[in-house]
């Protein structure tokens, strides 16, 4: 045998007598194991190769079509397999047995393997003795062909799916198998898919390259999104398209820049240290997610300094740096809380962030060759020819016959029928409709992504509220039967669209005689199932999730405390995650640098209230700090395993129009800190796992994170001064360079009914409803917090009714148009593929939805700047036939018409409203 290989050998099995709760067991040197070629001969000594093809196949690998190059996952675990003692494994899959009975991303077939496995021994079996068990295996089908001599191991698509890896034909062996897969891998399929068990800490992580970069495609994408932000239609450069373009820049460096070491204080940098790496990659890419968003606050400040809103003149530059970096960092202060929440637990699955793992392992990883139900090409290819085929399909339903996009083909047979178009039409109505669309913008985003429960509770919950709203609608339920279905906007007492201006006065305060004047403003019947949705969605969903899951929640903030009593204290300690375990191997982020990021925020925040008449009192921003201290635990929680989440915006605008009536200025400041403190720790603490995931040095993490933040902050910051001074009309509806700022307009519109007129006279007066949610939200989640824990575990553990709650906030303006083609998707991709060929689908599933994705975002750009910025329109039945008629906002809009009541309005009378 060779040195290479020898040495390749040496890097893969165990060093010394660690365990898999050392660091040193998860260990590789990446460089010795690409020199060598380790075939299946050369690997678990110990073990028959019925054995070790019983191995692969539990690793998704039975398609390999050479067993003399194995890929390293699969020499590795053959070895840990090997190494692991019979008591020791027991001692695994018990203690994983108990914390993943009621884990909802564990398949029932794989938790009954573990109890079999704990409930069987090898006399059990028909076959006890290795011979009988040998001869058991071999009556299995591996492939295509019975296994017999190791290299008779292939694979064909007639005959996949013939071994079921969840059977018991070899206890001795599996239960080794199944410990080794907890203890060096994850017991989850979905993270098995785009991880590996093993970490090579040489390998080059925190270069000038990331940092050089990073920097100039956080600054390019910061600027794209800001800039176009406001723009509608928009335009943007999501995270999976900055990465594929990264790409090729990081090669380019690889190849072109010379290897000088360059003097930096006392630290000497080499400019090029080799080939460009994944965790260059994955790091790099944390800069430019954190930074490349735009800023939340891009929406206050154009509110308070425009005109045509609040026009005020002492909004300036240190106004607005003060505003932006306290907003942006204090979330980030929050993220060193939650670490041991949501990212250090094994159950904390993070299913959203998978997607762009599996995109860089498909640019960087060198692929052993297989064939996988007939498929033999590489996920690089295969992303390639699918991101290809994304970007031209795209032009079709976006641009050349958009009834493709928007099938609402049943309005088409009866176009002026108004109550076709309220049920079924995808714009004006409530979208039911079992074939909606054949645009993957529409439907395809997160149908791959999120597990098939998240999304069936999802759409269980939008079934629901269906009827909800039919009713309202169709009862006439404070008056909505006068306004359109599903519609987002705020509307006056004769079916016009509300003016907010109307009952402001020149300094944009509340005016009681123009309101007396103009009315109370109206929602729609899809808009008050939003809102009220909401009210019941946050106390159930903080009582239900602190209710199943106080076990880690207690143990981790009870290493909350004594990590500040023990400050030098490790912060995994007591975490047994094979990748927490590859992580001890990196210095920590103390949790004391997080505390100062918070408290340098919540001083800038501090500052920009006191310094400025922004209207708004200290405690305002302790309160947005304690309302996201409560429930960002519970929604971290819930996003980490399901990838499900809501906004705490609603809440906080309830509370602060409630307790700050008439002050806009407020409660928009207090929404911004409230909001995207939430939002930044979500953006922060995701993205810290998908560095976990990729074993990414913590300290380096933190400093591109807060880098990228920063810049990030003052790039999105001059993309938005620029706007404001350089466009004409910036914001209004008929704007030339079609900047009319849809969603600042939103934000403008919520601050003024919410703050300035307040809740308690359009609630107490209009929809008293809306307060008994919070209360019907409470008691509801008790008998289902019973169900969840006194219900067989292994069926209820998929009922997630904060899913079904999130459900039914998916109206106004969205509705099950934008829904139905995902639960298709969902089904044949994340249970049909997933359960019966579990390899393709391991290899592929998240390559394909990112790729989609990536496609969909280059061909967007390409088709704004050549057929949208300058309008060149293609007129024909195929684009017209989804906008005529009454879903396409033609004719009747509401069932009912104001204008023939007796006094041309409907609700409260004049000189009575609330």
């Amino acid at each position: 045998m060779s040195s290479n290989k020898l040495d390749a050998l040496d890097s893969i099995r165990s060093i010394g007598n660690a365990g898999y709760l050392d660091i040193e067991d998860h260990e590789v040197k990446l460089d010795s194991v690409a020199s060598a070629r380790i075939g299946l001969e050369n690997v678990g000594r110990e073990l028959t190769d019925q054995q070790k093809f019983l191995i692969l196949n539990r690793l998704g690998l039975e398609g390999l079509l050479s067993l003399d190059d194995l890929p390293l996952t699969a020499s590795f675990m053959i070895e840990k397999t090997q190494k692991l003692s019979i008591s020791e494994a027991l001692t695994i899959i018990q203690d994983s047995h108990k914390k993943l009975e009621a884990d909802v991303n564990i398949p029932v077939e794989e938790y009954n393997l573990y109890e079999n496995l704990l409930n069987s021994t090898p006399n059990s079996l028909s076959y006890s003795s290795q011979s009988g068990i040998d001869e058991k295996l071999e009556k299995l089908k591996f492939g295509n062909v019975e296994v017999k001599e190791a290299h008779s191991f292939s694979s064909d698509s007639e005959s996949q799916g013939v071994y079921n890896p969840y059977k018991l034909v070899d206890w001795e062996l599996q239960v080794r198998l199944e410990a080794a897969l907890i203890a060096y891998h994850s017991p989850y399929q979905e993270v098995r898919s785009v991880t590996d068990p093993y970490d090579d800490p040489s390998v080059p992580v925190e270069t000038i390259r990331v940092y050089v970069l990073g920097l100039i495609w956080t600054a390019i994408t910061a600027f794209v999104n800001e800039f176009f932000g406001d723009r509608l239609p928009g335009i943007s450069l999501s995270t999976s398209v900055v990465q594929m373009l990264l790409y090729p820049c990081g090669k380019a460096w690889e190849y072109i820049i010379p290897n000088w070491k360059v003097k930096v204080w006392k630290y000497e940098v080499a400019l090029n240290p080799g080939p460009w790496t994944f965790k260059e990659q994955i790091l790099t890419g944390l800069m430019f997610t954190m930074g490349g968003g735009g800023n939340y606050v891009s929406s206050n400040i154009t509110a308070q300094k425009l005109n045509i809103f609040y026009r005020n003149d002492w909004v300036n530059f240190g106004y607005q740096v003060l505003l932006v970096l306290s907003t942006n960092c204090m979330g980030l202060g929050f993220a060193g809380v939650l670490r041991r929440f949501v990212i250090y637990p094994t159950e904390a699955v993070w299913p959203t962030i998978l997607p762009a793992l599996a995109l860089n392992r498909a640019l960087l990883d060198t692929e052993k060759k297989e064939r996988i139900n007939g498929w033999t090409i590489t996920r690089y290819k295969f992303f390639i020819l699918v991101t290809t085929a994304s970007f031209l399909y795209f032009w079709i339903p976006n641009y050349l016959f958009q009834a493709l996009s928007y099938f609402n083909w049943m309005t088409w047979i009866k176009p002026d029928n108004f109550n076709l178009a309220v049920i079924t039409g995808a714009q004006l109505g409530l979208g039911l409709n079992p074939i909606s669309s054949f645009d993957w913008n529409v439907f395809g985003t997160g149908a791959l992504v999120n597990p098939v429960y998240t999304t069936l509770n999802l759409y269980l919950g939008s079934i629901v509220s269906f009827f909800i709203i039919v009713g309202i609608y169709y009862s006439n339920y404070k008056w909505t039967a006068y306004l359109p279905i599903n519609a987002n906007q705020l509307f006056t007492n004769t079916g016009d669209y509300y003016r907010v201006r109307e009952v402001l006065d020149e300094r944009s305060l509340f005016n009681q005689d123009k309101y007396d004047a103009y009315g109370p403003p109206f929602y729609s019947a899809g808009n008050l199932m939003n809102y009220g949705a909401f009210f019941a969605l946050y106390p159930f969903a903080i009582i239900h999730e602190i209710a199943l899951t106080y076990k880690p929640v207690w143990t981790a903030l009870k290493g909350l405390v004594k990590s500040i009593r023990h400050w030098k204290a490790s912060t995994y300690e007591d975490f047994t995650d094979p990748h927490s375990t590859m992580m001890k191997k990196y210095k920590e982020v103390p949790d004391w640098c997080y505390y100062i990021l918070l408290l340098v925020s919540l001083l800038f925040s501090i500052l920009s209230v006191k310094l400025y008449p922004a209207n708004t009192p200290v405690w305002g921003i302790f309160f947005a700090l304690g309302i996201n201290f409560v429930f960002l635990i519970p929604l971290t929680t819930l996003q980490a395993t399901t990838g499900f989440s809501f906004a705490l915006n609603v809440l906080v605008e309830l509370i602060v129009g409630y307790a700050l009536p008439g002050n806009g200025l407020a409660l928009m400041t207090i929404k911004a800190l409230g909001t995207e403190l939430d939002a930044q720790a979500l953006g922060f603490i995701s993205d810290q796992k998908l560095g976990h995931y990729s074993k990414l040095p913590p300290r380096a993490m933190f400093r591109i994170q807060v880098l990228g933040t920063i810049v990030g902050s003052f790039v999105s910051m001059a993309a938005l001064i620029f706007k404001l001074d350089h466009f004409e009309d910036y914001c209004q509806p008929h704007q030339k360079d079609k900047f009319s700022c849809p969603g600042t307009n939103t934000f403008f519109a919520a601050s003024v009914i919410w703050g300035v007129i307040g809740p308690k006279k359009v609630f107490n007066g209009l929809y008293p409803i809306l307060r008994w949610c919070f209360l019907i939200g409470f008691l509801l989640s008790i008998p289902c917090v019973v169900i969840k824990l006194y219900g067989p575990k292994r069926y209820v553990k998929f009922f997630q009714p904060s899913i079904i709650i999130g459900g039914m906030i998916s109206w106004a303006p969205g509705n099950l148009f934008y829904l139905t083609g995902g639960v298709y998707l969902s089904i044949a991709s994340m249970w049909y593929l997933k359960t019966r060929f579990a390899s393709f689908w391991s290899k592929y599933n998240y390559v394909f939805s990112s790729a989609m994705e990536a496609g969909i975002a280059f061909s967007s750009i390409i088709i704004f700047f050549a057929v949208q910025y300058h309008p060149k329109n293609v007129t024909w039945w195929g684009n017209t036939v989804p906008f005529a008629g009454i879903d396409g906002g033609n004719g009747q809009q509401a069932r009912l018409n104001a204008s023939l009541l007796p006094d041309g309005y409907f609700g409260p009378r004049v000189g009575n409203f609330p």
